[in-house]
């Protein structure tokens, strides 16, 4: 195993299960320090000793994504605990499913409040942190918003989800080209589908109908967006700012 990320500092919003959860694990594996954040504290100290085992230290911060007094003192947190912050990951993430008739006001307050409201939050308060942390470089920074194919396509009766996805991939080509020239690059991965318990909630627990919608015949494994989260987020991708990393399995493929 590398040590792409000795000496890191990475904050990852949704880190309690499936992908962040994974993500997590694999940025410690690689040497970096991880603080997690999520609503579920037993489930998010059970990750924060995964993490310390691997050596690296981990910080588990409880918290509402769609509150922007959480997203600042998770910032805050991480870097009096690490020392400084060059990596976020926005994974944290809500789904819902209904035909457009059906569709709540609550239900679309919610999901763009976690969504959309709190990629943004996020994206403001851990911009100044990195710069901070750069100290003038003029590389080093980076920041990956979890997007969806949702964010490529159109689903019916995943109106508000797509929408949602939609906008993720707007903010992140937004606030890349503000900080292109600042040592941060901001980039999205958008999975298909991938072996969740969001996704399993999200088919009406059928993923083989889900498998049958991707050309290679199979969901994917959390490692798998892992795998390209880490990469866009090493300098392995240094001049790759302001784009979305489809891993759908060829779902998207015209």
């Amino acid at each position: 195993m590398s040590n792409r990320f000795e000496n890191k500092s990475v904050l990852l919003t949704g880190g309690t299960s499936g992908i962040g959860k994974e993500t997590a694990l694999a940025f410690a594996r690689e040497g970096a320090n991880v603080a997690i954040t999520g609503r579920r504290a037993e489930l998010g100290e059970g990750v924060v000793k995964e993490i310390e085992a691997t050596g690296s230290k981990g910080l588990f911060i409880q918290g509402d994504i769609r509150e922007e007094s959480h997203i600042q003192d998770a910032v805050n947190q991480t870097v009096a605990a690490f020392g400084g912050l060059q990596i976020a990951v926005n994974n944290a993430g809500i789904e819902t499913a209904a035909p457009i008739p059906e569709v709540s006001a609550d239900d679309i307050d919610f999901v763009l409040a976690v969504n959309v409201k709190g990629v943004i939050l996020s994206m403001k308060h851990e911009i100044p942190a990195i710069l901070k942390t750069l100290n003038g470089a003029s590389s080093g920074g980076s920041i990956i918003n979890l997007s969806s194919v949702a964010g490529h396509i159109g689903l019916p009766g995943a109106s508000v989800y797509i929408a949602s996805k939609h906008a993720v991939e707007g903010a992140t080509k937004t606030a890349a080209l503000e900080v292109a020239q600042q040592g941060i690059r901001v980039n999205a991965v958008s999975p298909g589908g991938i072996e969740t318990d969001m996704l399993d909630r999200f088919t009406g627990h059928d993923m083989d109908s889900m498998a049958a919608m991707h050309p290679m015949g199979r969901i994917g494994k959390p490692h798998e967006i892992a795998d390209a989260i880490l990469w866009l987020s090493s300098d392995q991708s240094s001049f790759v700012t302001g784009q979305s990393i489809l891993v759908d399995g060829g779902m998207t493929t015209d």
